[in-house]
């Protein structure tokens, strides 16, 4: 019929083969209704745990804020520590340091740094304030400052005259230390209400740029405006930097040293103060700032000299109080569990010795030689005895002898590149006099000195005014031509390129040419330790010591305890200078975590410094400051490449940009903060000349270091050319050429044959070489940190 439908089967029909079959699957609605419930059941069920969790996370997050808003301000917690820092020249932070312990408390020492405690604030502060002019001593207090307190003066004449240049690079290099919680103190205000307002007007606008966005101001000339701070302070949450937070340190309020009877060059050094951030085990190691790492030989925990509800004649903490306080416990090291001072590995120059061989072995031996002499060998011509030894006997089969035996290719000779390169190049003429005195310098380590001259500046005191000025020229000159020619160095006339460049090999491809992080390592390699996985190391140490602080050990001075530590086997100058030093700046001990005493290889992200300007040249010593440590380092600078295992060695620290800094150092777990400082030639005081943070601690980091050597083409034909001046003999064309070259206007091809006597030599590109065209060749060797030769700032 005209417009009827198909004749479609219905699905519940097609489905099942008959009715009876077709009802099986129905369910009851009495069934629906409890499978339907029992979902519903394990929905309701998963949500309530869901909230549950939620809660109990909140209440977690509650009670440990909690407990840290108590361990920092109650009665447990160690006194706070304000840094006044004065913004300009102008600004008198003695005075104001004097109104805020007078605030605090009625009786004020005279000492450079005060801990009071106030009973009407409930509070207990430690105020320094930071010296002008003085680098190091700000920077020691910025570290371990709580609040540092920025003070400006109102009477200066425009906006600008607020921060002078002492100030802003002081405060750039907070800025890279991580800035704890700040607050601005304007002072010199006029009285009247209206130029107040005005002028603290003008003030903030000025200077809310230069300071975090929480940063709040405050006029701080009358009692009344310090009182008002106060009260915020008082209940303020205090956020101090992620580093600090992750190892003890103490803030010593007294430095003492004890002579030792038995070794006169060694004495005892007695630091005294609050302990900080976590409990401090006496079994495990110290550093102290600018000194070293030391063991402990004994804790006392002393009663407090200012607690925080005790009433007392004077509020305010006196070196008699000190001196007087009565030791509560003392704990000893447990030798067995005791961390060791392990700095350096020391190898067995014998482990790798094999013991005497047997009358048997050495008859075998015997034998065995004889056979060898019997059986003619094909070897490349010019091969030694020793080589000839070195050749696995597979190889010598008849294909090699056919090969070799009169083949005058000159392929096999010179330079071997990337995989095929092996310690010992062969020779196309074994009557070559310089033969035996290139092979020589093959095996001799130091034979080939730096490419440019890697001497590091003399000592000042030995030197002249005029010999330092030349020196400072030269150096100023080689960072010029480092930057307008990079890597070019000049081919010597009066020793052969073989010899001079004897380390240096070809690569293909910088980024996938293999280079073996274990081969030809220099001997510093073995006094440094390594991880096979550093990542879970870290991971291990990090979760002992929170495993130590949450068991409560009796090893340990618990956070807030006043303790008496004594470090033993500090020699007496480096005792001495630390003694003269607390006059001036707060002396730091930090304690240390597991391995951190060890030497390795760190590698470090670095940008050179804006206020400075002078050439930074690699394997210059700088003084390294990474956390609380302190210590001398010579290091190289790197790229970072991230698409390569290999990274290409810089001469110099360019200015504008990041850098990779290795040195030999003692191992540190990241993150910390890195502040470099050198010391300019006839200048008592050292300056900030890079900033930067820890990367990695990596001994197979591989760094190479680059060389292009020139020539110019004499005659261009097509495709071929006569290049001349890359080289100076025909034997040194001999020896490069399986390694590339490549133009400046983008040609790359390689060495034919040399041409002459005076290293002229042959070479085919891939296009038309132009005239004023210049051919380079790439060569490339593995470069290390420079070993440093006293390793602390307080050793000199």
């Amino acid at each position: 019929m005209g417009g009827s439908r198909a004749q479609v089967n219905k699905p519940h029909k097609t489905r099942f083969s008959s009715k009876s079959s077709r009802n099986i699957h129905k369910i009851s609605h009495k069934d629906k209704n409890r499978t339907a419930k029992s979902n519903h059941n394990v929905a309701q069920g998963a949500r309530a745990a869901r909230l549950q969790r939620s809660k109990m996370l909140r209440e977690q997050k509650k009670e440990a804020l909690l407990k840290e808003k108590r361990a920092s301000s109650g009665s447990a917690g160690p006194p706070r520590v304000i840094l006044l820092f004065p913004l300009s020249v102008s600004v008198n932070v003695s005075s104001l340091a004097e109104d805020i312990l007078r605030l605090l408390s009625a009786d004020v020492g005279g000492a450079f740094s005060s801990t009071v405690v106030s009973s009407e604030y409930k509070l207990r502060a430690t105020v320094l304030h930071a010296p002008h002019g003085d680098l190091l001593s700000c920077m020691e207090m910025a570290k371990v400052a709580d609040l540092i307190a920025f003070v400006a003066s109102a009477t200066e004449q425009s906006t600008c005259d607020y921060i002078d240049s002492f100030g802003s690079q002081c405060l750039s290099v907070f800025r890279s230390l991580g800035l704890p919680s700040t607050v601005v103190f304007i002072r010199d205000l006029p009285t009247e209400l209206k130029r107040r307002n005005d002028a603290k007007k003008i003030i903030t606008s000025g200077l809310t740029s230069e300071f975090p966005e929480d940063c709040k101001f405050y006029p701080a000339d009358t009692k009344d405006d310090l009182h008002k701070f106060m009260w915020l302070f008082k209940e303020q949450r205090l956020t101090t930097p992620h580093w600090r937070n992750q190892r003890p340190y103490l803030i010593a309020q007294k430095v003492d040293m004890v002579p030792d009877d038995s070794s006169p060059e060694k004495c005892t050094l007695l630091l005294t103060g609050y302990t900080r951030a976590h409990s401090l085990s006496v079994n495990q190691l110290v550093h102290v700032s600018g000194a070293g790492d030391f063991q402990l030989s004994r804790i006392d925990i002393m009663k407090d000299p200012i607690p925080l509800n005790a009433r007392k004649d004077h509020n305010a903490m006196d070196s008699d109080d000190i001196e007087d306080a009565e030791i509560i416990r003392s704990l000893a090291p447990d030798p067995s569990s005791q961390e060791p001072l392990l700095v350096e590995n020391v190898p067995d120059p014998l482990a790798g010795e094999q013991t005497w061989p047997t009358e048997a072995e050495m008859a075998e031996a015997e034998r065995n030689q004889k056979q060898k002499r019997l059986r003619k060998r094909a070897l490349p011509r010019g091969t030694s005895e020793y080589q000839a030894a070195w050749i696995v006997d597979d190889t010598d089969g008849e294909d090699s002898g056919v090969e070799n035996d009169g083949d005058d290719d000159e392929d096999d000779d010179g330079m071997l590149l990337d995989e095929g390169e092996s310690g010992f190049p062969s020779q196309e003429d074994s009557n070559n006099p310089d033969f035996e005195e290139d092979q020589v310098s093959l095996h001799l380590r130091d034979s080939d000195e730096e490419t440019e001259n890697d001497s590091v500046m003399m000592e000042g005191d030995n030197m002249t005014r005029e010999q330092i000025e030349d020196e400072i020229k030269k150096i100023k000159e080689a960072h010029a031509e480092d930057e307008e020619f990079p890597d070019e160095v000049d081919t010597p006339l009066d020793v052969p390129a073989r010899k001079r460049f004897a380390k240096y090999r070809g690569l293909k491809s910088f980024r996938t040419s293999s280079w073996d992080p274990k081969e030809s390592l220099p001997p510093e390699y073995a006094r440094i330790f390594a991880f096979d996985s550093f990542a879970r190391t870290q991971k291990h140490v990090v979760a002992q010591a929170l495993k130590v602080e949450q068991e409560g050990r009796d090893d340990c001075a618990p956070v807030g305890s006043f303790a008496r530590f004594y470090i033993k086997e500090v020699p007496f100058h480096v005792a001495s200078n630390l003694c003269v030093a607390s006059r001036t700046a707060p002396i730091v001990l930090c304690g240390l975590l597991q391995h951190e005493s060890k030497m390795s290889v760190l590698h470090f992200s670095i940008k050179k410094h804006d206020s400075y300007d002078a050439p930074i040249k690699s394997k210059e010593e700088l003084i390294f400051h990474v956390g609380f440590r302190q210590f001398v380092a010579r290091p190289i600078f790197s790229t970072d490449n991230i698409n390569s295992d290999k990274h290409k060695m810089e001469r110099f620290l360019h200015a504008g940009r990041f850098s990779i800094a290795s040195i030999y150092a003692s191992i540190s777990f990241p993150p910390l903060p890195l502040i470099a400082l050198k010391n300019a030639a006839g200048a008592g005081t050292p300056a900030v000349a890079a900033v930067g943070s820890l990367r990695s601690i990596d001994p197979d980091r591989i760094i190479l270091k680059k060389i292009i050597l020139t020539g110019y083409p004499q005659r261009v034909s097509k495709l071929k050319a006569t290049v001349r001046y890359m080289f100076h003999n025909p034997e040194d064309v001999r020896w490069f050429k399986p390694v590339e070259v490549w133009t400046k206007c983008g040609r790359r091809g390689r060495v034919k044959e040399p041409i002459g006597t005076h290293g002229g030599m042959k070479c085919i590109f891939n296009g038309g070489l132009q005239q004023h065209d210049t051919v380079c060749m790439s060569l490339y060797k593995r470069a290390y940190p420079k070993w440093p030769e006293h390793r602390f700032p307080a050793n000199v």
